[in-house]
């Protein structure tokens, strides 16, 4: 069991609908209309969706095709992530203002630590509200925060007051905030794990504070002891502002799906192009190559290989992806093809943010 280390004052700020919502600022003609960023009505997948299209059951990670039964009304818009990048650097640097311990998350929502901070602001609930006012008047978008005494906590928090909101839990409301929370709101708790929990009798933070450590490293091993520490207020992670990455990739979906390998190792020769320049960007290199594959009933597979030394040469990495691809026979056409490399020499020597991949 951990040990509940001194209050630190933690702001997770997270961009309402970032992607849809800089496309309706750019164009205001997408102003208060159900939009989708990424997919289309005949394929790919959404990015992200305004609030009008939420209302409809559209969200990210749905197929378009899904998305537009949704809602016939949808409009579907082009992503364009260097537009996305350019504004998020302009919110980093809001941030930046404010202190040095900042954790990017992504392009759209981060850590700050302002324990102690560069205006000298002891109200970690009125920076956060400044930070917000910030950002709308400067760029023209809203943000939500969650402001607590630790990042789990705090990212909880943020989403409850959406969209243009905030939220403070005080040191002495955490426990109570925490045990009244339903399970399926447990940052880091998916799908998969709020079902076993449901049929364990787990529904909310109160019943699981009732079980024993011993229960839940039985019934969930290692993510067990997070799940005893942190429904007690107590989870340790400090603000990074560096964070070490973890896997570097590179994936495209394709408008026609694949059925024959020859085509399959054309896309792939180009997707590996794209990969060796992201490497050679952060002058990384890494051992284990996983070749993705999403099928055209988009069941999923990965194959993968782990080399004893570290390689980032593009033709390297195409021979054993085709090892990987020749593996064995493909079930059905691919609509989707990715190629990753992890297990990074990066441990000790570099630091990179973390950004987020779509499929479209």
């Amino acid at each position: 069991m951990q040990e509940l280390i001194p209050n630190r004052k933690i702001i997770h700020v997270d961009m309402d609908a970032f992607y849809a919502s800089v496309e309706q600022m750019d164009n205001p003609s997408l102003r208060g209309k159900p939009i989708a960023v990424g997919g289309s009505e005949n394929r790919g997948v959404v990015a992200a969706a305004s609030y009008e299209a939420r209302k409809f059951g559209v969200r990210s990670a749905i197929s378009g095709v899904l998305a537009k039964k949704n809602c016939p009304e949808l409009i579907f818009v082009k992503p364009r992530f260097d537009r996305y990048k350019e504004i998020s650097r302009k919110i980093q640097k809001i941030f930046l203002e404010y202190t040095d311990l900042v954790e990017p998350l992504s392009l759209d929502e981060a850590y700050l630590d302002v324990t102690i901070n560069k205006k000298g602001n002891p109200s970690a609930s009125l920076l956060a509200q400044e930070i917000r006012q910030r950002i709308f008047n400067e760029i023209g978008l809203t943000a939500s925060a969650g402001i607590s005494v630790n990042k789990f906590v705090a990212k909880i928090a943020s989403d409850y007051n959406k969209p243009n909101g905030q939220k403070t839990v005080n040191p002495d409301e955490v426990v109570s905030f925490l045990e009244k929370l339903p399970i399926r709101k447990f940052y880091g708790v998916g799908k998969v794990t709020t079902e076993k929990m449901y049929q364990l009798g787990i529904f909310s933070g109160l019943e699981l504070k009732s079980k024993s450590l011993e229960f839940l490293e039985k019934h969930f091993g290692k993510a067990g002891s997070f799940y005893y520490n942190v429904v007690r207020g107590i989870h340790n992670s400090e603000v990074k502002s560096d964070r070490i990455t973890k896997s570097v990739a590179a994936e495209h979906t394709f408008d026609v799906n694949l059925s024959s390998e020859i085509f399959m190792i054309e896309k792939l020769d180009v997707i590996a192009v794209a990969l060796e320049k992201r490497l050679k960007k952060h002058h990384v290199a890494g051992k284990t190559i996983t070749l993705k594959i999403k099928y055209s009933d988009f069941t999923q597979q990965t194959r993968s290989k782990t080399l004893p030394y570290f390689i980032s040469d593009k033709a390297l990495i195409l021979e054993i992806v085709k090892e990987l691809l020749y593996q064995e026979r493909m079930k059905d056409s691919v609509r989707l093809l990715g190629i990753s490399l992890s297990n990074l020499n990066t441990e000790q020597k570099k630091f990179v943010v973390v950004q987020l991949k779509f499929d479209f």
